[in-house]
C-alpha cells in the first residue's frame, strides 16, 4: 500500500552535491574494508559496525525515514537467509557427508588411479577439476581447503599445494555454491541472473582454459609444462567449453559443476589414451589404489553425480509436464511489510525492491536438501562390507553441526546483505554509481576491479555482488554501458580476488599444516592475481565498446 510518506531518494542529497554526497555515501564500505584490511576486525564486527554506520547515514545525511531504514536491513538480512544461506548451508553438508562417512578416502583414490601415480597430472585433476565441481556445489573457502589438503596427501609440498588450489579455484568462484554470487548479483542489479551467467560463460573461457598451464608451472616450473602441456590443454579446454554451454543451455547455476565434470571427464579419458613418458622421482604420488571396487567408485562420489542428475531433472524435465514451471509457480511474493509502496527510486517511481521472491520448491538448496537425504539413505544402507558404517541419523547429524560450523558465517551474510539492502534503498549506493558513471566508457576497466577489491577484503563473491552489484547497474546505466557486462564483470573479477583474500590465504594455510605461511602464499599468489585482473579490465572494455561485443549477453 502507498502511503503519503513515499521515500525518493536523491543523489544530491547532501548540500545538493553529487560528489559530497557520494563521498558520505562511500563511507560504510570505506569502514569496512578498513576495520577489515588494515586492523583485521572480524568480519562479521566489520559487517555490524559498517551496517549501523550506514542507517546513520541513510536516516541523517540521506534523510530517510528510521524506521524504513531499519526495515530495509530486515529485508536484507532475510534474503541473505534465504536463499543465499540456505543454499550454502546445504552444499556445505553435502560435501561433509563424503567426509563424515569416510568415503573422501576413495574420492582421492580414484584421482591417484586417474592420474597414474603422477602428482602433476593428479594437481589437474584435483586442484583444477574437483576443486571447480566442489566450488560449483558448496564454495565458501571449502574447495581451496579441501584440494590443498588432498594435493599435500598426494605428496606436493604445502605451499606448492596451497598456490596450486588458489589459482585453480579462481575463476570458478563467480559460479560457486550454485551461482549464488550470480544471483545476488542479478538480483540487486535488477537484471536476469540469467544474463549475467551467460555474459560470465561468454569471458570466462578466455582465462580459464590457460589455468591448467599455470598450475603446472607452480609445480614443476618449465618442466612440468613442457613433459604434461597436453593434459593442462584438455582439462583447460573442457572446462572452458562447459562455462559456455552450461550458462548458455543449462540452468546457470549448474555451470560450475557441469564444467567441472567435463573437464574431469574429459581429462580422465585423454588420460587412458596418454601418458607422461616418464615421471620424476619427486612426482611419483603417494597413493595408493587400496582395494577400491566400482560400487565404492559410484557412492564416493554419489553427492557429486546425483546432484547434478536431480537439479537436470528439476530444470529442465518437460515431457508430460513442465516441471520447472511447476515448481516455480509455488513460489511466494512478498511485500515486505511496512516497506513495500513506502519506497521509489530516483525517479519517484515506486521501487519494485520490496518485494521478496520466496522460493521454496524452486530453490536450488531445496534440491540440494532433497540431494544430501537420498545420500544420507544410501550410505547408511550400504556400508560397503561395513568399511563405511553410517546412518541416516549421522547424515542429520552432520547438518547440524554443518549449521553450528557456518553461524559465524551465518551472520556476517545477513548482516552484509542487510548493509546492501539499507545502501541501496536509501540511495546510498545509486550516489556512488553516478558519481563513478562520470568517468564515462573508462568505467568498463575499472569495473572488475571492484569486485577484485570486495572479494579480496572480504573473502566472498556473494559479498562482493552484495555491496556492488547496485552500483555497477547503476553506473553502467549511466555511461550507457551494458549492465550484464559490468555486472559479469564484478564477479569473474570478486574469483580472481579471492587468490589474494586473507580468508582465503588463512584457510589455505591451515588445510596445508603451515598457519602463519599466509604472507609467502599472498607473494606467490599476487603476481597471478594482478596478471588475471589486467586481462579481464581490457576484456571488459573491449568487451563494451563493441569490438568483442560478442561476449555481452542483454
Amino acid at each position: 500500500m502507498i502511503t503519503a510518506d513515499l521515500f525518493t531518494p536523491s543523489v544530491t542529497a547532501l548540500s545538493s552535491s553529487l560528489l559530497l554526497s557520494a563521498i558520505v555515501a562511500v563511507i560504510p564500505l570505506l569502514a569496512f574494508f578498513v576495520m577489515l584490511g588494515v586492523f583485521k576486525i572480524p568480519t562479521h564486527w566489520c559487517a555490524l559496525i559498517s551496517l549501523a554506520v550506514s542507517i546513520v547515514i541513510a536516516v541523517v545525511g540521506f534523510k530517510m525515514p528510521a524506521h524504513l531504514a531499519l526495515l530495509s536491513a530486515t529485508q536484507g538480512a532475510f534474503f541473505g537467509l534465504f536463499p543465499i544461506l540456505f543454499i550454502v548451508i546445504m552444499a556445505v553438508w553435502l560435501y561433509n557427508l563424503t567426509e563424515r562417512s569416510g568415503r573422501s578416502e576413495d574420492v582421492r583414490t580414484v584421482f591417484a588411479i586417474v592420474g597414474h601415480g603422477d602428482v602433476r597430472l593428479e594437481a589437474l585433476l584435483i586442484g583444477f577439476s574437483f576443486c571447480g565441481l566442489l566450488e560449483g556445489l558448496a564454495g565458501f573457502g571449502a574447495p581451496v581447503a579441501i584440494a590443498s589438503a588432498m594435493l599435500l596427501a598426494v605428496g606436493l609440498p604445502p605451499l606448492k599445494a596451497a598456490l596450486a588450489a588458489i589459482v585453480g579455484n579462481a575463476l570458478n568462484v563467480g559460479f560457486g555454491a550454485m551461482a549464488i554470487p550470480v544471483t545476488t548479483a542479478g538480483q540487486l542489479g535488477g537484471i536476469a541472473p540469467e544474463s549475467v551467467a551467460a555474459t560470465m560463460g561468454r569471458i570466462t573461457p578466455l582465462l580459464i582454459s590457460w589455468t591448467p598451464l599455470l598450475i603446472l608451472g607452480i609445480i614443476d616450473g618449465k618442466r612440468g609444462i613442457k613433459q604434461a602441456w597436453p593434459a593442462a590443454l584438455v582439462a583447460g579446454v573442457g572446462m572452458a567449453a562447459g562455462h559456455f554451454i552450461g550458462s548458455q543451455f543449462l540452468p546457470y547455476q549448474l555451470t560450475a559443476v557441469f564444467a567441472s565434470l567435463l573437464s574431469f571427464a574429459l581429462l580422465a579419458g585423454f588420460l587412458q589414451v596418454w601418458h607422461i613418458s616418464e615421471t620424476p622421482q619427486e612426482h611419483r604420488s603417494q597413493q595408493t589404489e587400496g582395494g577400491l571396487t566400482a560400487s565404492r567408485v559410484v557412492l564416493g562420489l554419489m553427492p557429486y553425480w546425483l546432484v547434478v542428475v536431480i537439479f537436470a531433472f528439476a530444470k529442465l524435465w518437460k515431457i508430460g509436464w513442465d516441471l520447472p514451471a511447476l515448481l516455480s509457480s509455488t513460489d511466494i511474493a512478498i511485500a515486505w511489510p511496512g516497506l513495500d509502496g513506502n519506497i521509489a527510486d530516483t525517479l519517484g517511481n515506486v521501487s519494485n525492491s520490496t518485494v521478496l521472491n520466496f522460493q521454496w520448491l524452486s530453490s536450488p538448496g531445496t534440491m540440494l536438501l532433497i540431494t544430501g537425504l537420498i545420500v544420507s539413505i544410501s550410505y547408511g544402507a550400504i556400508s560397503s562390507g561395513g568399511r563405511f558404517p553410517f546412518s541416516f541419523g549421522k547424515g542429520i547429524a552432520t547438518l547440524g553441526k554443518t549449521v553450528r560450523d557456518l553461524r559465524i558465517a551465518i551472520l556476517t551474510i545477513c548482516t552484509i546483505m542487510a548493509l546492501a539492502y539499507v545502501m541501496n534503498l536509501s540511495g546510498q549506493t545509486v550516489t556512488i554509481g553516478t558519481w563513478l558513471a562520470e568517468t564515462g566508457a573508462a568505467f568498463a576497466f575499472v569495473a572488475p576491479l571492484l569486485g577484485w577489491i570486495g572479494t579480496a577484503v572480504t573473502g566472498s563473491a556473494t559479498s562482493a555482488a552484495a555491496l556492488f552489484a547496485n552500483l555497477q547497474a547503476v553506473a553502467a546505466t549511466q555511461a550507457h554501458l551494458p549492465p550484464s557486462l559490468l555486472l559479469a564483470a564484478n564477479e569473474i573479477g570478486g574469483g580472481i580476488g579471492k587468490i589474494i583474500s586473507p580468508q582465503n590465504l588463512a584457510i589455505a594455510a591451515s588445510a596445508i599444516r603451515e598457519p602463519g605461511s599466509e604472507s609467502k602464499l599472498l607473494r606467490k599468489a599476487l603476481p597471478y592475481s594482478v596478471v588475471l585482473i589486467v586481462l579481464l579490465g581490457i576484456i571488459t572494455f573491449l568487451a563494451s565498446r563493441g569490438i568483442l561485443g560478442f561476449l555481452v549477453v542483454s
